[in-house]
This record gives C-alpha cells, structure tokens and sequence, in this order.
C-alpha cells in the first residue's frame, strides 16, 4: 500500500480492517506534511514517539510547526509505523465515508411536511384560521403575496400522497397537525371540531395500512389565530401550556395509533423569527417600520420559556395517561446549524462557535437535559430569560425520550469585541460564509442563509450527543433548495442533480457519526417530500423532491431525488 494511498484514502473501507492492526516497515528518510496528517485526520504512532493529529481547532493552535520529518535507521534496521483511524475526520464539508451498512435495521427514513405548508383547504370542514392566515393577509409579509389556501391541497390528496411514499420506498412519514383543524378557536373551553379529527385519525390509518410509520408534529407554527388574539398566544405564561396540554390530550386520545410524537417544532423559529425578526406569524418586532407592536429584546425569550413548558405539560400527559397503555415515545424537535470558528488559531472565535449553538439549541435542550439555561446566555440576557418556578422545571426537566434534529447548513463564526446588541439572539457574533484563511463554507442554493456542509452535520450530531449523553436522535428535517430552481424548466428540475448529492452527502456524514462515534441516529426525515409554501418565501424557494406544479392543479412529479434515497439506505441500513 503506497503511503500516497494512504494519505488520499485515510478511510478506505478495503483497508479499514488492516490499517487498525498493520504494522509497516520502513527503511528510508522521508517528510511528512503535518497539516497533511491533521487533514487526512491520521494517528501516527511509531519508534517510540506518538505523533497525535488531533482534528480540532485548539490542537492546531498548539503545534504551528508546519511539517515534521521522520527519520528511520538505516536500511537492515526494521521499524515499523502504525497507522491508526482515529473517530473524527477534520476536512471542513468533506466527511469520510461509512462502512456499508452502518446503520441500524430498524432505522426509519422518509420525509417531512408541515400542515400550513401542504394542506390547503384552509376552510374545509370546519377549520379555524391559524395565525399565518392573518400573517399572510397582510400585504408585503410574503414575497409572491401567495398564503397557504390552497398550498399542495394535501388536505384533499392523503391517497395521492400515501401512493407517493411508497412508490420511492419511504417506511416513515412525519407530518402536522393544524391545531385550528381539530380545536378551530384553539382554547379548552372551546368547542371541538370532530370533522378535522377523523381526517387525521383516518390518515394515520391510511399510512399504518401502507407500511408507513407516522410522526406526527403537534404544534408546527400554525397557532390558532383566536389564541393570539384572545391573550396574546405564545407570549401569555398561564393560559398558553395549559391550552396546548388540552389540545395535545385530545389529540393522544384520538390517534393511539402513532407511537412517535413532536411537541414542537422548531420553537427557535416561532421565539426569533415570531417575536424579534418580525419575519414570521404574528409578525412582533421592535421595527416599527414592520409592526406596531413588538418588544425584540424581551418578547422572543418570553415566548421561548412558554413553548419549553407547554412542551414539558404535554409531554407528562402522554407519560402518565397514554403511554403505559399505547406505548410510543414522545420529544421536541430542534434546529441548528453547524459551526467552525472563523479564525481557529483565535479561541474568542472557538468560544463563539459553541456560543451560537447554545443560543440556538442549547436554549431548548440544556433546560430538558440540565434544568437550566445555558451559562453564555444568563450572563448575556440575564433577567430578560425568565426563571423556571419548581413546578416548571419539574414539568420540563428529563421531558425527551428523544432528541428531533432539523439541521441544513454550517456557519463560520466571529466574535464580536463590541458589547451585544438589546435585541441580539445569536450571542453577540457574526455568522459568515468563508473563513479566514478565504475556504467557502459551501455552495449557495435558493435560500440565502443555506449553504450545504455535510462535515458540519457530523461535527454537530457528535457535539449534541457528547453534551447531552448520546440521546437517540432523530433527523426530522434536512435538505436544501436549488439556486433558480423555480425559474427552470420542468424537465431541468426533474434532474436534481445538486439536491441528490446534498442528500448523499448528509446521509452518509450522519452513518459516519453513527458508525465511528456512536452517535444514536434512529432516523431520518428528509425536507420535503414536496414543494410547498416556503412561509415568507411564498412558493418561490423549492425544497421538495417531487415538483409541485401550482398552476396546473397541484400535479405532483418526482424529482431524481426522490428516487435517490431508497438505494442510499439500502446500502447503509443493516439487514435484519
């Protein structure tokens, strides 16, 4: 084996098994690259010396020396070198690849929707408007000024849909409910809209008899508008857990059937983008130029602790009324981008990388894992994060049976010298997409913040398992738009070429993490299984793998990508 093979295929799955135990003799003088070892993510261990090519950032720091020689005795004088893989490859967007097989054999993959995304049918049998039917009435909210009214009219095709799973080999499907569906005006005094109910009971039945099995989201952004207006939603801390708790005991109660429940969905998005941003329903924002009311430094994390113990409410529910006889397993789904320090030589830009993840994650998951807010953001917000009462953090403390992970892009990370900002949410950093030393994070798609980096995908499905003790996790949400997709085209988007390697990339950096550091990936939900209403992107951003044509009666056409996923799996997930 040539030392060059070596160092281009540090994981090659045919020397995989060798290089753990081989030992190699060598007889001359030669140099090797350091930053080529730390690249390639080598051990080196030989002739009484242990050279350690540690793939993180502080390690780098510590050795600037940028080669080493290796000088071995003359040529009658066997010493030998070995060769061992450590767990991490350290090449930013470029993960190794996974032994065939690495997954589990009962692991589920499939996709993903949200009810405000596809459904349509926004007044059919007795549905109540949601706060994104007001949200969208408001002109220059969405891009195209489109809602979604009619959407993918999923309310009206479940047999279409259903045909559409199984013909690309799917076995999982999480889907929302529409809370305005099942309980119009949302409270639990209020009345009960059974129409909406059966559908979804029926669903759920429809998919169990396909072979598919359902995750279902109870809360995907779509707060009945009633809520909003009869006590200001999300932001009201009595009334709000205990209508969700109600709302989430009916739903337990009428659907035994699904063994996998969301809370919520994202509550990140709902908190920043709801209440700071004003770029989501209900649209508050300290810009008065966008709403009349708002308060961007206090309001999102308000919204935040009160979705953290409606979470917490729903789940004991399920714990103490449902699951003893049902079954199943309950979490919250969680979204986060990957991180690499802009300059990994300035640990202030290392502190911040982990400092965006715990404003956007850690917000969630340390008060569920720990019981607490994270520490960088106490010190930053301080009495603006509310505090747990007892009865709250008992509600929300151990409240994941599992952990939901939504996650599409990675971010260079720079520290900021000046003090934060009132209503800054991203711990007083700036997110950038190339580096120091000028390495692209990524390539641009449709969407502006996504840039496709599977590494970054491994490095933080490894960063949540080591902080919160390796929970299963579930991929609930991942992939990606096409730069111009819309304006393509059917038979050039039909050949999506650019979605089917994001999809092979991510797949397989998650099997990696799975294989090589134990992380308990359960399953796999790529976003979406078609274009839909993109929020206030309108219909003008694709993430589907099957094209939606809205001007022609929503008929749906299966990208090459939805094709793509099943022989992928298939080469990856354990026989039983």
């Amino acid at each position: 084996v040539s030392w060059q093979h070596l160092t281009a295929h540090p994981y090659d799955p045919i020397l995989l098994p060798l290089l753990s135990v081989a030992s190699f003799h060598i007889s001359s003088l030669f140099s090797i690259s350091f930053d080529h070892l730390l690249s390639s993510g080598l051990f080196l261990v030989g002739a009484n010396n242990l050279l350690l090519a540690d793939p993180s950032s502080s390690h780098r720091q510590a050795h600037r020396n940028p080669s080493i020689s290796l000088s071995v005795g003359a040529s009658q004088t066997a010493n030998s070198l070995r060769i061992i893989i450590p767990t991490l490859p350290s090449v930013a967007g470029h993960p190794s690849n996974p032994s065939i097989m690495s997954l589990p054999n009962d692991f589920l993959w499939g996709f993903a929707t949200a009810s405000y995304q596809v459904e349509g049918a926004a007044e059919k049998d007795g549905r109540g408007p949601s706060i994104w039917d007001t949200f969208c009435a408001i002109p220059g909210k969405i891009a195209d000024g489109s809602s979604g009214a009619v959407a993918c009219d999923s309310y009206n095709r479940t047999a279409e849909d259903i045909a559409l799973l199984k013909s690309v080999g799917a076995n999982t499907y999480r889907f929302s409910l529409a809370w305005s569906r099942i309980i119009p005006v949302g409270g639990r005094n209020d009345p009960i809209n059974q129409a909406g109910l059966d559908h979804y009971i029926k669903f759920v039945d429809d998919l169990l008899e396909a072979g598919i099995t359902p995750f279902i989201t109870l809360f995907h952004w779509d707060l009945p508008d009633g809520l909003d207006k009869r006590y200001g939603g999300l932001l009201n801390r009595e009334e709000f857990p205990l209508d969700f708790e109600h709302y989430a005991r009916i739903v337990f109660k009428a659907i035994p059937k699904c063994k996998n429940w969301i809370t919520f969905n994202e509550p990140w998005c709902s908190s920043i983008l709801g209440y700071s941003s004003g770029f989501f329903a209900p649209g508050h924002t300290s810009d008065r130029s966008k709403s009349a009311i708002g308060d961007s430094s206090r309001e999102p994390w308000i919204v935040g602790h009160n979705l953290l113990v409606a979470h917490g409410r729903a789940v004991k529910v399920y714990r103490e009324e449902f699951k003893p006889t049902n079954g199943g397993q309950i979490g919250i789904t969680l979204n986060g981008d990957a991180t690499y320090p802009w300059d990994p030589e300035d640990p202030e830009d290392v502190e911040a990388s982990d400092r965006k993840i715990e404003f956007a994650i850690s917000w969630f998951a340390d008060p569920i894992y720990f019981g607490k807010y994270p520490d960088s953001m106490l010190k930053q917000l301080g009495d603006r994060l509310p505090e747990f009462t007892p009865e709250e953090l008992a509600l929300v403390k151990g409240s994941n049976d599992f952990y939901g992970m939504n996650h599409y892009t990675a971010n260079y990370i720079k520290h900021k010298t000046t003090p934060p900002e009132e209503d800054d949410f991203l711990g007083n950093l700036e997110t950038l997409f190339e580096s120091k030393s000028g390495e692209n994070i990524g390539e641009e798609t449709q969407s502006f913040w996504l840039r496709p980096n599977p590494q970054g995908f491994h490095n933080l499905l490894v960063w949540l398992s080591k902080r919160y003790g390796y929970p299963p996790i579930y991929v609930t949400e991942n992939g990606t738009s096409l730069k111009g997709e819309n304006d393509m085209p059917l038979e050039q988007i039909l050949e999506d070429d650019f979605r089917v390697k994001y999809f092979d990339g991510y797949v397989k950096a998650m099997a990696d993490a799975h294989e090589k550091d134990g992380v308990n990936v359960k399953g796999y939900m790529a976003w979406s299984l078609m274009d839909n209403f993109e929020w206030a992107e309108g219909y003008e951003t694709r993430f589907g793998v099957t094209f939606v044509d809205y001007e022609n009666d929503q008929k749906r056409y299966p990208k090459k990508s939805a094709k793509s996923l099943k022989p992928l799996f298939d080469s990856l997930i354990k026989k039983a």
